[in-house]
This record gives C-alpha cells, sequence and structure tokens, in this order.
C-alpha cells in the first residue's frame, strides 16, 4: 500500500501542498478537528475505520498506510 492517497487527504484537510510521507499532521496545524476529517476521508476512500487513538500514536501518511495495510481484508 503506498502513502499517496493518504498525502492528498492530508493536504486537501490541511490546505496545503507541504505534506509528505513522514509529514506529522500535527507539526504542520492539524488539530483534533480537522483530525477527524481525515479519519472520516480514509473511512470513506478505504473502506476502514480507525480510531483517533491510531492515529495520534503515527500521526503520517506513511504510519496511517501501515496501519490500514494491517487491517484491510
Amino acid at each position: 500500500m503506498n502513502p499517496d492517497r493518504i498525502i492528498e487527504i492530508f493536504r486537501r484537510v490541511l490546505e496545503t501542498p507541504r505534506v509528505e510521507a513522514n509529514s506529522d499532521f500535527f507539526e504542520l496545524g492539524g488539530d483534533s478537528l480537522l483530525a477527524t476529517r481525515v479519519l472520516s476521508a480514509i473511512a470513506r476512500d478505504f473502506g476502514t475505520e480507525l480510531d483517533y487513538e491510531e492515529f495520534v500514536d503515527d500521526p503520517t501518511p506513511e504510519g496511517l498506510t501501515t496501519r490500514l495495510a494491517a487491517v484491510a481484508p
């Protein structure tokens, strides 16, 4: 699985092009409210829901991609 789709979600939600695979969502200015928007977009795009704690544990596109790959059918 490739982090590009999550990078695009981060860019759209944070309204910045400065997102790379290892970019920390919160260091880029994200907050808990915006994180819920990312989680909703991930659930919609990937068909898999992650919870907020999983997001906080590794708030990078790369980390979230790894988590999605681990739970994907």
